[in-house]
Formats: C-alpha cells, structure tokens, sequence
C-alpha cells in the first residue's frame, strides 16, 4: 500500500457538475498544528472520523497516513483542540471511469469557494478534465485546506 496521495486541485467554472454529483457529504475539519513539515488534521465525514497526517510538500504528490478514530473523540478535538477556523464544507462525487472527481463545496468562512480534485494512482495518469472544470490550483497553496484554516477565503483581498 502507497503512503503517498497524489490529487490534482482546480477551480470550478459553473454549476453544470450538479447534475452529476452521485453523493453529497458534509465534513467538518480542523489542524491541529501549524508545522512547516506537515499537516495533522482531523476530519468527520458524514458519520465517519479520521485523523490524517500529511506531507506539506507543494505539489501533487505527498505523503499521507490516515486513521480513523471514534466519531465522538473527533468532535471533542474539533471542538477543543483546532486551531484557526474549522473547515466545513459539502463534498460531492462525480464518478469518471474508473476516477472520481470531488467536488468540495466551502461554507463558514470559506464560503464562496468551490474546488474540484481529482486522486490519481501515478502522477502522469493521463484523465479527462470535463467542461465545468476551470484553472488547475495544486501548485497553489492559497488553496490547500490547512492554508484554508489560517487564511480563509473570506479574508482574501482578491479572491480568485
């Protein structure tokens, strides 16, 4: 098993994934440090929870080791120990062959904001990029969720 992601981030153009969209789940999530060499998050999703603990490399690929952990603890550490805002946030998927694009949906502070991600098993996979799909963001980091959490998108003097 690979400890690493890779996930390609854009921006959404328009609203035409809806009609495609075959889940929609709400998260909510929170770091609960601020290291320049990773990211330690915890995540409920639906009635699911997890803590996560990534690599801060910029790009498409990084290191990523995930646990889940008891729903009514992750509340607790949300609720005690994040810092900065909680991302929440609806994530909605779109399956493409054998792909899934994730459409996440920003409320709170990041409302306004909505980016789509695709994972991917290699870094050269080849995919189709459908036509509600805008400006590739990964390299990006305004737009990665620990970055989300200190700067939200609300506080942008020119969103993008």
């Amino acid at each position: 098993m690979s400890h690493f992601e890779i996930e390609r981030k854009f921006l959404v153009l328009n609203e035409d994934w809806r009609a495609l969209a075959t889940s929609a789940i709400p998260m909510r999530q929170g770091y609960l440090n601020n290291e320049k060499r990773c990211s330690v998050r915890v995540r409920i999703s639906g009635d699911e929870a997890h803590l996560n603990i990534k690599g801060a490399t910029i790009g498409a690929k990084r290191l990523e080791f995930e646990y889940p952990i008891p729903l009514e603890q992750a509340s607790i550490i949300l609720d005690s120990l994040s810092a900065g805002p909680l991302i929440e946030k609806v994530r909605y998927l779109i399956p493409q062959g054998h792909l899934i694009w994730e459409i996440d949906v920003f409320s709170g502070d990041n409302a306004g904001l909505v980016v789509a991600e695709i994972e991917l098993s290699d870094a050269d996979e080849a995919f189709d990029i459908p036509t509600w799909i805008g400006e590739e963001v990964t390299h990006d980091t305004r737009y990665y969720n620990t970055r989300l959490s200190r700067e939200p998108y609300s506080t942008w003097n020119t969103p993008a």
